[in-house]
């Protein structure tokens, strides 16, 4: 029965997307989290059956469930090409939203992505799914620097363009809230590849248009 209902996800998955997708099932193990929840909050002096707190690890658990949806999709298999355009100019998606959750703490980090290619072969793909990819890789525990390379190594593999470059802008919580406790600081990785490496004039253009 278990199969039945994992070929029937595959099935419909390309026709629902990733986010109402992870609404139908679930492979977490939401008990275990309400537990930890709860072992979490009595180890910092809490009483989880205080009326305010009992439906904490439920709520938490709904929440992991969706932030963490990430880690059993493949980003890869979100880039349809489309092989009948013959555009090869610069193609920038930016300013996409971006939430994700630090590894090291568990603690969020948001911002913005900008992801821009140049495409070879009319090898292009829908400007959507250059937002789910990103989608995908951030809802799961990430730090900065990888996202940034995952999401250009994604694009490279699967388009196979003369080149593309990734710039994502976020602030982290773990450097505001705690820590050094500098809100408002700014963290910019980039993953530059091809054309974009190899040509400082299409790097500084593209970099232009996204400011």
């Amino acid at each position: 029965m278990l199969e039945d209902l994992l070929e029937f996800l595959s099935q419909v998955r390309h026709k629902l997307g990733p986010i109402r997708l992870r609404r139908m099932a679930s492979f977490m193990d939401k008990k275990k989290i309400e537990k930890a929840v709860r072992d979490i909050l009595e180890a910092i002096g809490e009483k989880p059956k205080r009326k305010d707190l009992l439906e904490t690890p439920r709520r938490v658990a709904e929440m992991y469930e969706e932030i963490f949806s990430g880690i059993h999709l493949d980003p890869s298999k979100e880039l349809e090409v489309i092989l009948d355009q013959k555009h090869n100019e610069i193609i920038l998606l930016k300013n996409i939203p971006l939430y994700s959750v630090c590894e090291h703490h568990l603690v969020p980090f948001m911002g913005r992505a900008h992801i821009a290619y140049i495409p070879k072969g009319g090898r292009v793909t829908g400007l959507s799914k250059l937002a789910r990819v990103v989608d995908i890789l951030a809802k799961r525990p990430q730090v900065q620097e990888r996202l940034t390379t995952q999401v250009a190594e994604i694009i490279m593999s699967k388009l196979r363009p003369l080149g593309c470059m990734v710039v994502i802008e976020a602030e982290h919580l773990c450097m505001s809230m705690r820590g050094i406790r500098k809100p408002g600081t700014s963290t910019v990785t980039s993953a530059v590849r091809g054309i974009f490496k190899e040509n400082e004039k299409t790097r500084a253009e593209t970099l232009a248009l996204i400011k």
